[in-house]
């Protein structure tokens, strides 16, 4: 690359141009990765490993639906030790129950519970009629369409329907 300045600039760029391409270029084998990368990097991989050893089921035999199960299990027992205590006359209770009636029995047996699709409940019932009895059939449900309402619901909140239905079918 000549220009034409004048000689003594010419013979001056061209010394600069040789001096610049004498000198080793910059190589990325010569650059060294940050030592704060490097432990990023490895530790993101021991991470990677640990978790896929720790929740990979076939790896650990760790799940989440037995986790889930456990926790339903331990809900069960803490639900069957609560008492089911008796709500009959208890007025609060027997108001805040043909709400809870109105909100999940209805469809099915009315709101006057004399039957729909569910059979008439101020009648004779096929399972018993005694508190037990019923708190047994709103709870466990029945064969042939009734579902159990007790994990819906709970204890306290079933035996609250109950009293409902008792003080319908003493009128």
């Amino acid at each position: 690359m000549n220009r034409v300045i004048g000689t003594q600039k010419t013979i001056a760029i061209n010394q600069q141009e040789t001096e610049m391409n004498e000198t080793p270029e910059i190589q990325e084998g010569h650059n060294s990765i940050p030592k704060g990368w490097l432990v990023f990097f490895f530790a993101a991989i021991v991470f990677v490993i640990w978790y896929v050893v720790s929740y990979t089921p076939a790896i650990s035999g760790w799940s989440f639906y037995k986790n889930y199960e456990q926790e339903m299990a331990a809900a069960a027992k803490n639900e069957a030790a609560k008492p089911a205590g008796s709500y009959a006359g208890n007025e609060k209770a027997i108001s805040e129950g043909k709400e809870i009636y109105t909100a999940n029995c209805a469809a099915c047996h009315n709101a006057d519970a004399t039957g729909g699709i569910g059979p008439n409940l101020t009648a004779a019932l096929k399972y018993g009629a005694t508190e037990n009895d019923l708190i047994e059939s709103v709870g466990k449900g029945r064969p042939n369409g009734m579902p159990g309402f007790l994990p819906q619901l709970g204890q306290d909140r079933v035996g609250k329907v109950v009293a409902f239905l008792e003080k319908l079918r003493n009128k």
